[in-house]
């Protein structure tokens, strides 16, 4: 009997399509399009993930801003982390318990105990604690927070794609009621108190738990919405275990990849797009990179977006020259999300 890795293409053998021949956009595994060019795609998750959005947007696909900045506000620049990036103000989600208590929090199905903090300038969102414009007044924070939540969920019920990127296994979390926080309290914004919060290292199963979770909630909203999972390239800026930070970074990863690719095999309509791959692979050059080895270059989110583009169904008009030149108005956009400061980077601050 023949071996079945006879009836294998070339694309499952490592001589042929990675140490020659190579072609970034063979490492999707898809027959279909991930997007339509009539379908509204959604996205949340890390910082990485908002430089899909001037790509897309660019390339004609319909993405969502349910919750766009007042019309007042436009001509500031005043959002550098990245609130201003995603569907909704939701800013970077890390981790996907955040992912699911956002939803939560949104149907008003968890109401966290402590869901302010009160500052010298006015009343700062725990769960947003980087906004630049905050609330004067309680009552104007509730207002704020409502219409945040309205527009949450008026993302996830009108996508027919919606994008999620994992970024971390590590978070800061209430001992009181579990509420997970996007970066630890004290450094953006608040006051870190040991006896109010504790350090949590998510492991495959929570994560792949808290991701179906996720994505069954959303369909309640939306039977009919398709999810496309990626996993963030950017290593840990720094690391709350006593690990060192690239061990650390490793075993998050990890569980960010094999947690993508459970939920991916045992969810309908759900798909891993391998951003992660083309980025941290060996196959990758030195130049997706910056200098810190940490940060993506604008040649590599270049890449991964072309990769994305060429499996979606674009409008006709398009050209077809998908990945932006270097000189129009997506690529500066994109340049300018890749050098903004995420919450997480307040971390390097204590170093």
């Amino acid at each position: 009997m023949d071996s079945p890795y006879k009836f294998q293409s070339k694309r499952a053998f490592w001589s042929k399509a990675v140490s020659r021949d190579y072609r970034v956009e063979d490492t999707v595994t898809t027959i279909e399009f991930l997007v339509q060019n009539d379908e509204k795609l959604a996205s949340a998750g890390s910082c990485f993930a908002s430089n899909m959005v001037p790509y897309l947007e660019q390339n004609g696909l319909k993405y969502i801003k349910s919750e766009k900045i007042n019309d007042a506000l436009c001509g500031l620049d005043i959002d550098n982390f990245g609130y201003s990036n995603f569907s909704a103000a939701y800013g970077n989600i890390y981790t996907s318990r955040q992912f699911l208590q956002l939803i939560k929090r949104a149907e008003g199905k968890f109401c966290p105990v402590e869901d302010r903090w009160v500052a010298k300038n006015g009343i700062v969102d725990p769960f947003r604690p980087s906004m630049k414009f905050i609330a004067r007044s309680n009552y104007e924070f509730e207002l704020l927070r409502a219409q945040h939540f309205r527009k949450t969920l008026e993302a996830f019920a009108s996508a027919d794609v919606f994008v999620f990127t994992l970024g971390l296994t590590e978070a800061w979390v209430s001992r009181i009621d579990g509420a997970v926080y996007p970066v630890c309290p004290g450094t953006v914004s608040g006051e870190f108190d040991d006896a109010k919060y504790e350090f949590k290292n998510f492991n495959v199963q929570e994560t792949a738990d808290d991701l179906t979770a996720s994505f069954e909630a959303i369909r309640i909203l939306n039977p009919h919405i398709r999810f496309i999972l990626t996993v963030s390239p950017v290593p840990l800026v720094a690391t709350a275990t006593q690990d060192h930070v690239l061990v650390a970074s490793t075993y998050s990863k990890s569980v960010l990849r094999v947690a993508a690719e459970i939920v991916s095999k045992t969810c309908n309509n759900t798909m891993y797009f391998p951003s992660y791959e083309m980025i941290t692979g060996p196959q990758a050059p030195e130049d997706f990179i910056k200098s810190d080895k940490r940060s993506v270059t604008q040649k590599g989110v270049s890449v991964v977006m072309e990769a994305f583009l060429a499996h979606c169904d674009l409008p006709q008009n398009i050209s077809e020259n998908v990945a932006p030149p270097k000189t129009n108005i997506a690529s500066v956009i994109s340049s300018k999300i890749i050098d903004a400061e995420c919450e997480e980077e307040a971390l390097a601050r204590f170093a």
